[in-house]
């Protein structure tokens, strides 16, 4: 009894053992194929950097002001009477604007006229008796000014009728009206904004390091979205003092804007030009793979798998970046010219992943681009 069971026993165990040699065999033919697996490769475009010699440049942001901007308003109180301009409308200096009701200073200044032409007889009357020695020189006297101070009420009216006509004080654009016919004004009441718009100034800030690269003169590119639209002015004052908040300084510069292209208070990109330049080695934008660790790019290249076999694949490269124009990114640090670069699918690459190359649709690589869709 006790052989029969050993004997079963052995058997077991062998069966065990056999079972567990051909699952082992298993794993391993398993783990040998997935070591060998070579995923296939990724659909990419690529372009090789090439060295390009940009102008060293100060970018930044600004605004848009007038040379001269003010709200036109009234200077006394009266009554509209009549409005001689349209929203919108260019005017010359000079030009009038708006009328006020003067009915009632033109019935003072009539009476204020007629009081001065009295005194102005009566003075010409006591200077002859005067040279006659009929009447004393303190009479003559009190003539004399009784006359200039009805000259000076004539004056006076005068000026008051003056003022109650609105005229442009230099020539512009006038913006949205806000009065009406018949609309009683009161003093410093608002009646239309008057821009000058040629020229026109656009202020922008610069930091602290970069203040000692800007001079007076020095040519300035100014755009509102479309680069290809840009306009061109030149920096006409350089603040004296740093803003201690911010750490920079103010920069004024000015624009011919002989289109009225920039109006006040739009918001523009400008570009100041500091210096010649040096060559650096450009990317589109596109290729460049942003990270917290590290901007990096991916450099297309002949790799080998582990078995030997030579592949299409690319190497992660960490670059550093520079300033950028367009789609056009430079790199100062990591890339070489003549270094061929995915340009797109970056996304979905890894250190050594296989690629393939598909030029046929590349992404926009412009220094300047344009809107396509207007």
């Amino acid at each position: 009894m006790a052989k029969r069971m050993i004997l079963m026993l052995g058997v077991a165990l062998l069966a065990t053992a056999g079972l567990g040699f051909v699952k082992f065999r298993q794993v391993k033919a398993a783990i040998a194929v997935y070591a060998a697996y070579q995923p296939p490769p990724e659909a990419v475009t690529s372009i090789v950097a090439r060295s390009e010699r940009w102008n060293a440049t100060i970018e930044s942001i600004g605004t848009a002001t007038a040379v001269r901007g003010v709200t036109l308003s009234a200077d006394l109180a009266g009554l509209v009477q009549r409005i001689l301009f349209e929203s919108g409308e260019a005017v010359k200096q000079g030009d009038v604007l708006v009328e006020l009701d003067t009915r009632q200073e033109q019935a003072q200044l009539t009476a204020a006229e007629a009081d001065r032409d009295l005194a102005r007889a009566n003075h010409e009357r006591i200077r002859s008796l005067v040279s006659e020695r009929v009447i004393s020189q303190a009479e003559f006297d009190r003539a004399d000014a009784q006359y200039k101070h009805a000259e000076a009420q004539v004056g006076e009216i005068r000026a008051t009728i003056a003022r109650k006509t609105i005229r442009a004080p230099f020539s512009g654009v006038l913006g949205i009206r806000q009065i009406n016919l018949g609309e009683y004004l009161a003093p410093g009441a608002a009646i239309a904004p008057l821009q000058a718009l040629s020229p026109i100034y656009v202020d922008f800030s610069v930091p602290q390091q970069d203040v000692a690269r800007l001079k007076r003169n020095i040519t300035v590119r100014a755009t509102s979205g479309d680069a290809a639209r840009a306009v061109t002015g030149r920096v006409t004052a350089i603040d004296a003092v740093v803003d201690p908040q911010t750490r920079n300084v103010q920069v004024r510069a000015t624009f011919a804007n002989a289109d009225n292209r920039l109006r006040p208070g739009m918001f523009v990109q400008v570009s100041a030009d500091v210096g010649a330049g040096s060559a650096v080695v450009t990317v589109p934008a596109s290729a460049i793979s942003y990270a917290p660790y590290g901007d990096s790019v991916f450099v297309v290249r002949s790799l080998q798998t582990p078995g030997g076999q030579p592949y299409r694949g690319v190497e992660q490269r960490f670059v550093t970046l520079g300033p950028s124009r367009g789609d056009q990114v430079a790199v100062v640090a990591g890339l070489k010219e003549g270094e061929e670069v995915v340009t797109s699918g970056v996304f979905k690459l890894r250190n050594n992943a296989a690629v393939q190359v598909n030029n046929a649709v590349q992404p926009s690589n412009s220094a300047a681009p344009q809107v396509e869709d207007r």
